[in-house]
């Protein structure tokens, strides 16, 4: 077995520390999005997505609002395009009526914590309601596997 260099070593040690860096750095503020061009739903969270039924122009917006709010502040987590790769549930597979809007709503508006651990923050003390429930229509367009 070769030695290694002084000149190899600390290449090792460089690549070592700079990856360990990148990968801890620390808590991630959610994005803003803008969703002043989709229909205002008030300060009170409502109980069901408000977004399903719309057509046309409102549900294309809505569409691209949303999957633009998944991707900058869900997708870390949840998967890309929407699909889980296992370590946060995939929220495709949420029920479209009562039940799951009641979960999304539940869970967004109070995060989750176990055992004083943050694995999801509360989404709704930095995105709007209609941010939210675009989110949530445009995970449900998404096609499950």
């Amino acid at each position: 077995m070769s030695k290694l260099s002084f000149k190899h070593k600390c290449l090792i040690a460089c690549i070592s520390f700079f990856s360990y860096s990148l990968a801890a750095h620390g808590p991630v503020t959610p994005q803003s999005i803008d969703t002043s061009e989709l229909p205002q739903l008030g300060e009170e969270w409502l109980e069901r997505n408000p977004y399903r039924s719309e057509t046309g122009d409102v549900r294309k917006k809505t569409l691209a609002i949303g999957a633009s709010g998944y991707n900058q502040n869900c997708a870390r987590c949840h998967g890309l395009g929407g699909v889980s790769g296992g370590i946060a549930p995939d929220l495709r597979m949420l029920a479209t009526d009562y039940d799951g809007d009641e979960w999304y709503g539940y869970r967004v508006q109070n995060g989750a914590v176990r055992n004083g651990a943050v694995y999801m923050p509360k989404m709704s003390e930095h995105l709007s309601q209609e941010a939210l429930w675009a989110i949530r229509t445009w995970l449900e367009s998404v096609e499950k596997n």
